[in-house]
């Protein structure tokens, strides 16, 4: 380096303006151009300005960070999740459930728990909010079955199709279980695939599900026959049910319904009629639109 390059600029260096010697700070380091702290040794940064301090910001105070917090990312809202009232707690969620949870580390279920009993109470009431709820518990327990499985019920509750039918898909492959089959078969009809639906029809799933599940998976596959003109093929279907149980089960009032409005669409009105009066005798919770359609019917 030659002698030139090494002696100080006019105004950053060791002499300001017109060569004269400026004071050394209180550290002794001689001051930076433009009152600024200089470099190592005195020296200006590569660019020939002063190198700023390890401080914080030239020419004023620290910069304190905890009065600036960062924003929060969009995952990370997702895995805050919406806040849980105190008086809620894992123990509201049913033993089964619970057991399921078992592959968590116990302070990360209670957090998934409370979470999940969130989405279930809500699931009705408020479908988006617990949908929030169940993404949050999917945030901290993604590999857990009954989470994927929350997740997708409160997609569904949504009509988020495409949505719902990957949880259930994922909630599958983790459990080994059917009981989702009537869920993503109604997901497959509403993305306007009935075909699709109708792979769901079949004797090993049949035989991994209940009555009501079975009712549920045949309701969904005769709406699948309907969509695609086969409207008898339909009323088999449903015929081939316990459209009389005595059971107060949900799924009774829907298959009479589903069976009800099967015949309406086949022009058979009066028959139409009769059962959807029998819908109304067992829908006590107004799962269905029933009255309002015998009101339209009965004129």
């Amino acid at each position: 380096m030659s002698a030139e390059s090494k002696r100080p600029r006019q105004g950053q260096g060791r002499g300001g303006p017109g060569g004269k010697q400026r004071p050394q700070g209180a550290s002794g380091r001689p001051g930076g151009g433009r009152g600024r702290p200089a470099g190592k040794d005195g020296k200006p940064g590569r660019d020939g300005k002063p190198a700023q301090s390890r401080g914080g910001r030239q020419g004023g105070a620290p910069r304190d960070r905890r009065q600036e917090p960062r924003e929060r990312t969009e995952a990370q809202k997702v895995y805050d999740g919406p806040p849980i009232p105190d008086d809620v707690s894992a123990k509201d969620l049913d033993r089964f459930a619970r057991q399921e949870l078992q592959n968590i580390p116990p302070k990360l279920a209670e957090k998934v728990a409370r979470h999940l009993v969130m989405a279930g109470s809500l699931l009705h009431e408020d479908p988006a909010l617990a949908h929030q709820h169940a993404l949050a518990a999917r945030a901290r327990a993604m590999r857990n079955g009954l989470v994927r499985e929350a997740t997708g019920e409160t997609a569904y509750a949504l009509g988020n199709w495409s949505e719902a039918l990957a949880e259930f898909r994922a909630a599958r492959r983790i459990t080994g279980r059917a009981i989702y089959a009537p869920m993503m078969a109604d997901c497959e009809r509403a993305l306007k695939r009935p075909q699709k639906a109708l792979e769901y029809d079949t004797s090993e799933i049949r035989a991994q599900l209940d009555e009501g599940g079975n009712a549920e998976l045949t309701i969904v596959v005769a709406g699948a026959r309907r969509d695609m003109g086969q409207v008898e093929a339909s009323l088999q279907l449903l015929e081939a049910e316990n459209l009389m149980s005595k059971s107060r089960a949900d799924w009774v009032a829907r298959l009479r319904y589903a069976y009800a409005d099967t015949l309406l669409a086949a022009g058979r009105r009066d028959e139409a009629v009769s059962w959807f009066h029998r819908v109304v005798a067992v829908d006590g919770d107004k799962l269905t639109d029933a009255e309002e359609r015998l009101a339209e019917l009965e004129g």
